[in-house]
């Protein structure tokens, strides 16, 4: 059952969040990606295409050399504890406001974060959300299985429910019913055990190989969008091939295409399901000339609309 597509892209008020961490990742520079996105025009390509977009914040976290790591299986707990509080704050305000969420980043703890908000505010009218997670990782450690500490690789268990209590909220903000992971091509061992156990989708790039990514995004929406209000789509930028995408946080030969890429976009975009939107793990430091910054503005504008024809 594919999901229907609606003719044409609503006009969104676009509540615009940037933030600037990297304290979730083992490498540096990704608090720079809302720096980079906004250098490549996202604002100018957003309202090119009809769309409003109003700034509601850029929440920066301390810095690396400044900040107490903590223990070392959750490392920067405190102050990633601290960004995740006011990102969820300021997604809460632009939903409240009627506007549409889009999350720059920044390391994928943001995201534990980001989803809460939206989870929340539709969980308030009774309703529940799915996720795509569009990643080379399935961000499923915990404290007990992560190899490195870092809080990036921890996001969806957390949004699952699993995970430290500092993180984890009172009702998990996603199904593992309505959860996705498209492009999966590195995965710890600790995470295949939860996966099996909670019964997430994982489509590994193995499988969207044999099967078309089309195919797989349509099953993946089917899943997000099963009994909810629709879906949060989370676009880690090292799902795509670093030969196309090689400013990113933690790159993985054999990912997804520039193609590939923006059909699954254009996919969440005419499914008209589409809640919210964040993009992440952009790495300038890594970059050539700002590209994967540029290519990013085009997979943002052809998630809320933008088509070729």
């Amino acid at each position: 059952m594919r999901t229907v597509a609606s003719k044409e892209p609503a006009v969104r008020d676009i509540a615009l969040v940037s933030v600037s961490i990297d304290l979730g990742a083992g490498r540096r520079g990704v608090d720079m990606g809302p720096s980079a996105l906004r250098i490549a025009g996202i604002t100018r390509e957003l309202e090119s295409i009809g769309h409003h977009v109003t700034e509601f914040g850029t929440i920066t976290a301390g810095g690396l050399e400044t900040t107490e790591a903590g223990e070392s299986a959750l490392r920067f707990l405190d102050e990633i504890a601290n960004v995740v509080g006011r990102t969820r704050e300021a997604v809460r305000a632009g939903l409240e406001g009627g506007c549409f969420p889009l999350v720059l980043g920044g390391d994928h703890s943001l995201s534990i974060g980001s989803v809460a908000a939206v989870a929340e505010h539709y969980r308030q009218r009774n309703r529940s959300i799915g996720v795509i997670w569009v990643d080379a990782h399935a961000d499923m450690n915990r404290p007990e299985t992560t190899p490195s500490g870092n809080i990036h690789g921890m996001s969806l268990a957390v949004l699952l429910g699993r995970g430290h209590p500092r993180l984890t909220h009172r009702v998990p903000s996603v199904k593992p019913a309505n959860a996705s992971v498209l492009g999966a091509r590195e995965l710890d061992a600790g995470e295949k055990r939860l996966i099996s156990e909670l019964g997430v989708r994982v489509f590994t790039m193995s499988e969207i190989d044999e099967r078309g990514v089309a195919t797989c995004m349509d099953e993946a929406l089917e899943r997000a969008n099963a009994g909810t209000a629709g879906f949060h789509l989370s676009l880690d930028l090292d799902a795509l091939d670093p030969r196309v995408a090689p400013g990113v946080g933690t790159p993985v030969q054999g990912g997804l295409t520039y193609r590939e890429g923006h059909l699954v976009c254009e996919k969440a975009a005419r499914s008209g399901r589409l809640l919210s939107l964040e993009v992440v793990e952009l790495n300038p430091v890594l970059d050539d000339r700002n590209h994967t910054a540029a290519l990013a503005v085009g997979l943002v504008a052809s998630a809320l609309g933008k088509t070729i024809l």
